[in-house]
């Protein structure tokens, strides 16, 4: 019989992202802090040995599905075949700054080595996760994080309380690369000022204390697109503390002191954008992530090991 397994892949927002400079390898120099965060996408697994043949279906059409090169990364990296059966059910919005596409890929990366009975070490899987995208490594990883560099080396950082939040994703079409380029970020641009503003924010966020967080993007994203800025004025209105756009956009956030004004203002927002742009989420801890893959994985619950493992690896 096929093994199977049924998997929710969470969302992420940037608590924080500063641009520094260009790198002589073409990428930013980052300073962000990732959240996750409830809002999932589903993925049905289904694996059967034999030949080596990897299926995918979605309710929406993805080129290039980061799905399919993580289970083709994995099968190398373990020297296994056989059938490989995805279907996607998308509910993280495409292309809204949410890391839908990368968590999808972290989702593969950490539960087909089990199904394969072939298990990999934390150091393997994030090096397969940052060939595949800058934010795949901190999907394997979970909770509240500090990325730098391109934000695939992470620290973690103490949880921050799970208080309510709303996210919007109008739809607006947001391109990173135009995104980049607009900002004017050199290989000589100083940074020294935005890193010490950033330091002061990750303890503040480490605290628990009360920050209104900066998103670089913001700036130049805010001019091509003012219907953004005006959601995020609207936010702040309503009680939002912070409010920001999560990586390059278009999609935006505000977290609140209370679930009442929380539920106040999808409310109000509901009057402007389908049910299927307004999404009520809370953030999800460390923990909470690494409970959710060892349910879904049928992993010990008590052990430390991550990533998860069953008594079925070998």
């Amino acid at each position: 019989m096929p093994a199977r397994l049924r998997l929710r892949s969470l969302a992420k927002i940037n608590l924080d992202l500063r641009v520094l400079n260009k790198r002589p390898d073409g990428y930013h120099e980052l300073r962000s802090i990732f959240q996750t965060i409830s809002l999932a996408d589903v993925i049905d697994v289904q694996y059967q040995p034999g030949r080596t043949r990897i299926d995918i279906k979605s309710n929406v059409n993805i080129a290039d599905n980061l799905i399919v090169r993580a289970a083709d990364s994995v099968m190398k990296a373990t020297r296994r075949t056989g059938r490989l059966g995805f279907v996607l059910q998308k509910r993280i919005p495409i292309g809204g700054g949410l890391g839908g596409g990368s968590s999808n890929a972290a989702a593969i990366l950490l539960a087909l080595p089990l199904l394969l009975g072939k298990p990999l070490p934390t150091e393997k899987l994030m090096e397969l996760g940052a060939a595949l995208g800058s934010d795949v490594p901190f999907f394997l990883l979970g909770g509240t994080a500090v990325g730098l560099g391109r934000g695939t080396e992470l620290y973690p950082l103490p949880d921050v309380q799970p208080r309510p939040a709303l996210l919007i994703a109008p739809g607006i079409h947001v391109s990173t690369k135009e995104a980049y380029a607009q900002l004017g970020r050199e290989l000589t641009s100083d940074s020294a000022g935005s890193i010490d503003r950033f330091q002061s924010t990750a303890w503040r966020i480490a605290d628990s204390s009360p920050y209104e967080g900066v998103n670089d993007f913001e700036r130049v994203v805010f001019r091509l697109h003012p219907q953004l800025k005006s959601i995020k004025g609207k936010l702040l209105k309503l009680g939002a503390r912070p409010a920001l756009m999560s990586g390059s956009g278009s999609s935006l956030f505000g977290i609140f002191p209370s679930r009442q004004l929380r539920d106040r203002a999808v409310e109000s927002f509901r009057k402007d954008f389908t049910e299927s742009k307004v999404f009520s989420v809370t953030m999800v801890s460390r923990s909470r992530y690494r409970a959710l893959w060892r349910r879904q994985l049928a992993a010990p619950m008590d052990s430390k090991v991550w990533p998860p493992q069953d008594r079925y690896a070998g």
